[in-house]
């Protein structure tokens, strides 16, 4: 029987500009927001899914890139916001047991949409917010607010399913109607009811 893909092998066989990556990471927190999201899942279990991100296009280094809003901390560095990473950075089965790519058949047109709005928040230094985050995971837990503005919403900010779904409603893809923008999750992405194709490797239940 053959083994599954590694991460970088999914990466490498099905991304292209303006897919969406999901990725369950196996840090704290991420743990947490996977479970949170069990309120809002089908079956009632935990998400697969802690993170949201896009894929750009691969560059003269060789490498897939992504574009993403994350929180990034490194020694003497923090990252907050909209920002460019390659897609190195979900190879490792340990740190992401769980990763996904989402292919809503987009043409280069939509692509190329999708991947402007996500450089005009890069340009804009738009920030993670993780006051909006904890608005969506308030709102999770009584979905009447699911519908409403978020809570907890700044101005120029977006965590990042919420970055996802901002980029992709400049294609008129929206993918939990009557949810708002800064309420959307990564269980809301790849639930959703828009035709696509998903490839993905789970192995964190």
């Amino acid at each position: 029987m053959p083994s599954a893909p590694s991460n970088q092998e999914l990466i490498e066989t099905h991304a292209k500009p303006g897919m969406i990556g999901l990725a369950g990471g196996s840090a704290l927190i991420d743990r947490a927001i996977r479970k949170v999201q069990r309120k809002i899942s089908d079956t009632r279990s935990a998400s697969h899914w802690s993170h949201a991100f896009i894929f750009s296009e691969k560059r003269v280094d060789g490498h897939q890139w992504v574009l993403e809003s994350d929180l990034e901390i490194h020694h003497k560095q923090i990252r907050l916001g909209v920002q460019e990473n390659r897609s190195q950075k979900y190879w490792s089965a340990e740190a992401y047991p769980n990763l996904a790519i989402l292919d809503f058949g987009l043409s280069p047109e939509n692509a190329r949409t999708v991947l402007t709005a996500a450089m005009d928040l890069l340009s804009g230094l738009s920030r993670y917010s993780i006051r909006e985050l904890m608005g969506t995971l308030l709102a999770i837990q009584k979905p009447t607010l699911r519908t409403r503005e978020n809570l907890m919403a700044r101005e120029g900010a977006l965590y990042c399913s919420a970055f996802v779904q901002h980029c992709y409603l400049a294609a008129n893809l929206d993918f939990a109607p009557g949810v708002d923008t800064k309420n959307t999750t990564p269980e809301d992405i790849s639930n959703t009811l828009i035709p696509h194709q998903t490839y993905a490797i789970i192995r964190a239940k």
